[in-house]
């Protein structure tokens, strides 16, 4: 496997530094779920587990929800939900949402992980999301 730089002092990856996933929806590398963490999405009221270094996006692809996207670096948009719990760090520098967005708590799934030092689920609004056959 391919070592991944990251940024100093940060231990953030970029997406220049991170090669496109074989599978875009699964959890990186069979992470597992961090104990008694979940994904909540409303208005549906559906769950998935948090994988460790996994995005919002991969732990609800895992589960066998879908959200819209399109890019997945951060870029499109497509993704983007309101995040109305938990907090969340970013895997790239400046991902594509405004100081404003962010202090209104738009987020963008795609590149978005669980903040590790933050407790409790992470509860996104994405009314676009829907379940896909398993």
């Amino acid at each position: 496997m391919m070592a991944i730089p990251l940024l100093p002092q940060t231990g953030i990856r970029t997406m220049h530094d991170i090669p496109p996933p074989l599978f875009p929806d699964a959890a990186p590398d069979g992470a597992a779920p961090a104990p008694g963490r979940r994904l909540r999405l409303l208005p549906q009221d559906w769950t998935a587990p948090l994988p460790d270094g996994g995005t919002l996006l991969q732990a609800a692809g895992a589960a066998g929800i879908e959200l819209p996207s399109s890019c997945r670096n951060g870029t499109c948009r497509a993704c983007i939900c309101r995040m109305a719990a938990g907090r969340v760090r970013y895997r790239i520098d400046w991902p594509g949402v405004s100081v404003e967005e962010r202090r209104e708590g738009w987020i963008l799934p795609c590149v978005a992980l669980p903040d590790e030092d933050a407790a409790g689920d992470i509860v996104l609004e994405a009314p676009g999301a829907v379940r896909t056959p398993r």
